[in-house]
Formats: C-alpha cells, structure tokens, sequence
C-alpha cells in the first residue's frame, strides 16, 4: 500500500493492435490472384527487377472479378473487426449511427531474386494491411543458405526502436530491446495494423514468387468523426 492507502499496480499502456488472421476461402482465391497478378505484370513491367508494384487501382481495374471481391469482402470484415474492438466506446459519443469503410488503395506486390521493400509506414490512412497470395512453405524459405529463416518475413518496428536510439541501456530496461515482430508469408494469411507502424518486406528468394496485396483504409462516421471537445473550457 503506498501511503494515500490506494493499492498500487504496474501498469502498461499504448499497446499497437496487430491482427493476424486466416482466409477461410485462400485455397479456392489464390491460384486466381496469383494468375490475375501474373498475367498483369507481363503486360505492364518493362523493368524485369526483383520486385514489382502494381499501381494503387487495383479495385478500380479487377474489382468486378470475383476473387477480388471475395478477397476484398474478408479484409472489409476484419477491419470492421479490429476498428470497432478498439473504437467501439468512443464511437458512442459521436452522433454517427454508422461507420463507413473506405479502401483509398489497393495494390499487389511481386518479390524475389532477393527484392526488398525498406522501412516505411502508410499515409492517407488509419488501417493498412498485408495479404499473403504466394511464398515458399516455411521450411524452404527457412532453408536458404544466406536468408535463413528472415526470407520474406515482413517486419514490424514497434515505437521502443526509436526511444532506445542513442538512449541509456542497462538491466532495468532490457525490455526496450524486443523492437520488432516478424510475420510470416503464409499465403491466405491476412494482416491489419495502424498506418503509423513502421514495416519492410525483409529481402526474399524462392522457387516461388512472393506475391502479397497491400491496402490502405479509412474509416469515416456517416455523421463525421468528431467525438470529443477539443476546446480548453
């Protein structure tokens, strides 16, 4: 008991939401993507590098097509899933009775030859996300000589990467020193997470390409989104 009487407790705060979750329709979708993805690529790469990037249109351009669509329908679902679990007492206090979800840009991803994408995080945006379409099993990307078991990971930075940068370290705080988490390319695995979390594609090579779709989504009340007082009274 600390002298006020109050009980006292550790406590943690500002977690970062991540979700990571399974396609239940990826084996019956994916083989569609990957040739929908492939067959754009050879129509529109003229670089022939390691990695290539669609544009951010791709619902604009296949949104018709239905494993587009069914894919697109589950990362709507887990957005909705993530967002309201976070938001859901605070949108109470807005006078919106609906929220509304947006994707402002969708794109795939083709990886290999060692192709990499450097740190980054996303604008324009509360959630992004990674679905994984294609990659080596595990045991293979893990076999490679040089890669080992990083090919391919996408890697999340957390903010203790920057409060450790040139900062004091001694045994008190070692906990500072678990920075980063690794998600695996399984294909039919799907991963949301805050726009403001920093992230790369770690570098990859395989018998198959890394195929992924990235996206970025906004999340609007069909009231507005003001939910508190910003005023100093």
């Amino acid at each position: 008991m600390n002298p006020s009487g109050e009980s006292t407790s550790v406590q943690t705060h500002w977690g970062i939401p991540l979700l990571r979750r399974r396609f239940p329709d990826a084996d019956h979708v994916n083989p569609q993507l990957v040739e929908l993805f492939q067959t754009h690529r050879a129509a529109n790469d003229r670089s022939g590098g390691p990695v290539y990037a669609s544009r951010d249109d791709v619902l604009m351009r296949y949104g018709n097509e239905a494993p587009v669509q069914r894919l697109f329908s589950f990362i709507s679902d887990s957005i909705h899933e993530v967002a309201g679990a976070l938001n859901a007492p605070i949108w109470q206090q807005t006078s919106s009775r609906k929220m509304q979800l947006s994707i402002v840009g969708a794109w795939f991803q083709i990886q290999n030859g060692r192709g990499f994408h450097e740190v980054h995080s996303h604008g324009n945006c509360s959630w992004c996300g990674v679905y994984y379409v294609q990659a080596d099993p595990a045991p293979v990307r893990h076999a490679h000589p040089n890669l080992g078991a990083s090919n391919g990971m996408t890697r999340f930075y957390g903010p203790a990467l920057d409060w450790i940068g040139g900062a004091y370290m001694d045994a008190g705080n070692l906990y500072l020193q678990s920075t980063t988490f690794d998600s695996a390319p399984d294909p039919g695995t799907l991963v949301v997470f805050p726009s403001h979390l920093k992230h790369a594609a770690l570098p990859y090579e395989g018998e198959r390409d890394r195929i992924i779709v990235s996206f970025n989504a906004q999340v609007h009340g069909d009231q507005g989104d003001a939910a508190f007082d910003y005023s100093f009274s």
